[in-house]
C-alpha cells in the first residue's frame, strides 16, 4: 500500500478503507459532498463563505468550533479537496503530540515537493496546551500544512493567540430538529450505506423522536437509529420501528452541560439573568436543565445566595436568609428531595421586587477608597481605650444614638475628605421604598448640621 492509500484516522492509528468491522451508521452515512451537508446552510449554501473557500481551492487555515455532532470533521474532509491533490491528515489530540506532528510536517514537506499540500485536521484541538500549540506556529505560518482545527470549545479561551491568529473561525450551530429528521429519514432509505436493505417501517412519530432526542447531534441521532433499528430486527415483526423501540434504545437521556468550560457558564448565565428578568418559569428551566445534567446542586445554591443581596437587596430582606436556608437544605438534606427547597428559592427570588443599590453601593465605596487612600478617621469615630488616647481627643463629642430622640445622631461619620458623599441610593421597589424615605430625612438632617 502506497503512503497515498492511508491516511491516519483521528486517533492517529493507520485506517484502511474497506478492512475489519463495518462502521457505524452515522460513519457510513457521512456526507460525500457539500450539497449532502444537512444543516449548515450559513457555511456551506451556495455562496456561503465555506463553499466559497472549497470552490476557490483557495483554502485557509482555519478553525471550526461547535457542538458534538454538528459535522466538523465532515467537514474538514470536504475542505480538503480533491485528494490527488491534497494529502489530509487527521489527529486526535486526545491521543497525539508534538512528535506525531512532526511526523506528518516531515511528510508535508515531502508532499509539498511533488505540489501537492497537506491538510492536517487536528480534532479536540483545545486538548493541546501552550507547548504543543506553540510547535504548530512555525509550520502554520510558512504553509507548509493547512491546519484545520476542530473544537467543542470557545477557541478564544481554548487556542493560543498567535495560533488564533493566523486561523480563521467559522461556528457551526447544532443541528435543527427537520435537519436531524431529514439524516434519519435519509439514513433508513439508503440502501448502499444505510439501512434501506433492511425494508424498516418507520414511523414518522419515531423519526420525529429521534430529532428531539439528539438534540442537535447528527452522530446521535444515527446511532439511536441503528441502535432502534437492531432492537427492530430481534422484536417478533422485525421491521417495524415505532416510537418505543426508539425510547428503549435511547434509555436515559444526556444533556449537553458542562461544569468548567463555556455550556456551563453559558446555561448559569441564562440561569441568573431568568431570575433577573423575574420571570420564574425560566428560571425553574434553567435550574432543572443543570440539576438533570449533574451539576453539583450547591452551585446552584451559592449562586442564588449571591443573587439574594447583589438583585433583590432590601427591597425584599427575607432573600438572603430564604437562599442560605436552601444552601443549608441542600447540604443537610440532600438529592433528589432538596430540589424542592432549590424550587423554592428559584421562585421567591424570581417573584420578589429588585434592587441592586447595595451591590452598587458597595462597588461606589470601594471605588471612593481607591481614589482617596485612607484618610484619618473621625476623631468622635476613633475608639478610646486609654487615658493617653482619650487625652488626644478619640471618641471627644461621640454622642451615643441609643441616647439621642428618636435615636439619631446627625453627626458625620465619613473622613472629612469625602464630604457627604453618598454609595447607597435605595430605591423604590418593595421594602427598600420604607428605607429610601427614612435615608431622604436622616441626610437632610445632617446637612442641616454640616450647613450650620
Amino acid at each position: 500500500m502506497t503512503a497515498d492509500e492511508e491516511s491516519l484516522d483521528l486517533f492517529g492509528a493507520p485506517h484502511r478503507e474497506g478492512r475489519g468491522a463495518r462502521p457505524p451508521l452515522a460513519d457510513r452515512m457521512r456526507p460525500r459532498t457539500l450539497d449532502e451537508v444537512v444543516g449548515q446552510d450559513e457555511l456551506v449554501a451556495p455562496g456561503a463563505p465555506l463553499r466559497v473557500l472549497v470552490e476557490s481551492g483557495a483554502l485557509p487555515s482555519l478553525i471550526l468550533w461547535g457542538p458534538p455532532g454538528c459535522g466538523k470533521t465532515t467537514l474538514a474532509r470536504l475542505l480538503a479537496g480533491d485528494p490527488q491533490r491534497a494529502v489530509f491528515v487527521a489527529l486526535s489530540a486526545v491521543a497525539v503530540g508534538v512528535k506525531e506532528v512532526r511526523a506528518v510536517v516531515e511528510r508535508a514537506a515531502h508532499e509539498a515537493r511533488a505540489g501537492r499540500r497537506t491538510v492536517l485536521f487536528l480534532d479536540e484541538i483545545h486538548r493541546f496546551n501552550r507547548a504543543q500549540q506553540d510547535a504548530l506556529l512555525p509550520h502554520v505560518e510558512r504553509g507548509t500544512v493547512t491546519l484545520i482545527g476542530a473544537t467543542t470549545e470557545n477557541p478564544s479561551f481554548e487556542v493560543i493567540a498567535p495560533l488564533l491568529s493566523r486561523c480563521r473561525v467559522f461556528v457551526l450551530k447544532p443541528l435543527s430538529r427537520d435537519a436531524l429528521a431529514e439524516l434519519v429519514r435519509r439514513a433508513a432509505e439508503d440502501p448502499e450505506r444505510g439501512l434501506g436493505r433492511a425494508g424498516l417501517h418507520l414511523d414518522p412519530q419515531a423519526v420525529a423522536l429521534l430529532a428531539e432526542i439528539a438534540d442537535g447531534d447528527a452522530r446521535r441521532a444515527l446511532g439511536l437509529l441503528e441502535a432502534a433499528a437492531d432492537l427492530a430486527r430481534a422484536g417478533a415483526d422485525g421491521r417495524a420501528l415505532g416510537v418505543e423501540l426508539v425510547q428503549e434504545a435511547a434509555g436515559r437521556r444526556l444533556l449537553l452541560h458542562d461544569r468548567d468550560r463555556e455550556e456551563h457558564y453559558n446555561v448559569v448565565s441564562a440561569f441568573i439573568k431568568s431570575l433577573r428578568a423575574s420571570d420564574p418559569d425560566a428560571a425553574l428551566y434553567w435550574a432543572a436543565r443543570m440539576l438533570e445534567a449533574g451539576e453539583d446542586p450547591r452551585f446552584l445554591a451559592r449562586r442564588m445566595v449571591i443573587f439574594a443581596s447583589e438583585d433583590v437587596g432590601n427591597a425584599e430582606p427575607a432573600a438572603l436568609a430564604l437562599a442560605v436556608a436552601a444552601y443549608q437544605a441542600v447540604e443537610r438534606i440532600g438529592m433528589p428531595e432538596a430540589r424542592i427547597n432549590l424550587a423554592q428559592a428559584v421562585t421567591f427570588l424570581a417573584c420578589a421586587p429588585k434592587s441592586n443599590a447595595a451591590y452598587l453601593g458597595i462597588e461606589r465605596a470601594a471605588e471612593a477608597v481607591r481614589q482617596h487612600g485612607s484618610p484619618p478617621v473621625p476623631l468622635h469615630l476613633r475608639n478610646a481605650p486609654t487615658g493617653l488616647l482619650r487625652d488626644l481627643g478619640y471618641g471627644r463629642d461621640y454622642r451615643y444614638p441609643h441616647d439621642a430622640p428618636e435615636r439619631f445622631v446627625a453627626d458625620p461619620n465619613l473622613p472629612a475628605a469625602l464630604g457627604d458623599a453618598r454609595f447607597y441610593e435605595p430605591t423604590q421597589q418593595g421594602a427598600e421604598a420604607a428605607i429610601a424615605q427614612r435615608l431622604a430625612e436622616w441626610r437632610r438632617r445632617r446637612a442641616e448640621r454640616g450647613a450650620g
